[in-house]
């Protein structure tokens, strides 16, 4: 079988795949520029590539800090004494208090607090002042307490339920528990109050 050539633009192609240059003919200096600046760009497109990925790791890991409640000054802190002051020059000097007590109107606080959040997790507390406010029965100031973070208590629930005490019903008992007791005098639901009337 006869072997046919091909010329291309300085080189040839034969039948037989054995020179398949196509092309000018290139020198090895010519050869070692070009890989030189594939090399030297893949170099830099590499570099801003792991540039942009240590600026969004470093911005995601950042530390944002909010505040909540009472910004408290400690010169109008300081100002406050038993004996002198009284609800209405507390309240003018420092605001409504964060919240009252749960047993009358003479416990208040203010609470201020710095949380921390690192990324997508939870809010933690970094900071926390507590200012408690006690009057006498005259609106008098009886005394001002200051307490920190160690007043902050962790709590862990379990899980998605609150135990609760008692008999556990079932959905179907308890859309059909009552079916079937109605006059027989026996109670299966309801309530169990004993002065309510059967």
């Amino acid at each position: 079988m006869p072997q046919a050539d091909i010329e291309l633009g300085g080189g040839k192609c034969n039948g037989y795949g054995k020179d398949y240059r196509i092309g000018p003919p290139i020198d090895g200096r010519h050869l070692t520029e070009i890989g030189e600046k594939r090399m030297m760009t893949r170099k830099h497109q590499s570099l801003i590539a792991l540039a942009i990925a240590g600026l969004l790791v470093s911005s995601g890991c950042s530390r944002a800090r909010t505040f909540e409640g009472f910004i408290a000054d400690p010169a109008i802190v300081a100002t406050i004494q038993p004996g002198l002051d009284n609800k209405q020059s507390v309240e003018a000097a420092m605001g409504k208090p964060s919240f009252k007590g749960t047993d009358g109107d003479n416990d208040w606080y203010y609470v201020s607090r710095t949380l921390g959040q690192l990324a997508f997790r939870t809010p933690r507390p970094v900071d926390q002042k507590l200012l408690h406010v006690q009057f006498d029965d005259a609106g008098n100031v009886v005394a001002v307490n200051q307490s920190g973070l160690e007043t902050v208590a962790s709590i862990s629930p379990e899980g998605d339920k609150t135990p609760t005490m008692g008999r556990s019903r079932g959905f179907f008992e308890d859309l059909f528990g009552n079916i079937g007791g109605a006059g027989t005098g026996t109670r299966t639901g309801g309530s169990s109050d004993p002065t309510r009337p059967q």
